[in-house]
């Protein structure tokens, strides 16, 4: 196992053992999501050459949660809850030996095509075998979309010693079920 995946191995296990999990579900209606997407798709390919997904809008819905909210993306370190005015946000990419969730930075101050890039970026650079560590370090949010039974019957692993939120919405558009599933991490 190369020293990368041991590491991830190492730190999945001690999150396991240490970190407290919460499930919740809820149903969105993403019509109106589904229709901007229409709209806008075809003009952000040609103009940004990168394709217009729903990745980026769960990415702004978290920031915007995560300002409204800020304890939600706090920490404690030692005696004191770190209050982070950012949002590094983890975001899952498959690759072809599982799945890694490097981090996009500073996503609070991304618009939906800046969010889209470097996920792609981000993407490319995990299915090439070229994430690093630092990559995939410092994340104070997860977000994963997966079908609506992945979160009921996978763990949620975080760092060590983080707590942990996962949210899973399931969203109705056009007579297909999709979901979205957010882990955080503190």
């Amino acid at each position: 196992m190369n020293r990368m995946r041991l590491r991830i191995a190492e730190r999945l296990k001690e999150s396991q053992n240490s970190a407290a999990s919460l499930t919740t579900f809820n149903e969105i209606d993403m019509s109106s999501l589904m229709e901007m997407r229409k709209l806008y798709k075809d003009d952000v390919l040609k103009n940004h050459d990168v394709k217009l997904g729903f990745m980026s809008a769960f990415a702004r819905a978290c920031v915007l949660a995560l300002k409204e909210i800020p304890a939600a993306n706090a920490s404690i370190e030692g005696d004191s809850i770190v209050y982070r005015d950012y949002v590094d946000l983890s975001v899952a990419v498959a690759t072809p030996k599982g799945l890694v969730t490097p981090v996009v930075r500073n996503a609070e101050v991304m618009n939906f095509v800046d969010v889209e890039k470097e996920i792609a970026a981000l993407g490319k650079k995990a299915r090439d075998g070229k994430l690093t560590i630092e990559d995939m370090a410092g994340g104070s949010f997860t977000m994963c979309v997966h079908p609506v039974i992945i979160p009921v019957l996978s763990a949620s692993l975080t760092a060590p010693g983080s707590a942990v939120q996962t949210v899973a919405c399931s969203a109705v558009y056009s007579g297909r079920l999709s979901s979205m599933y957010l882990k955080r991490q503190s």
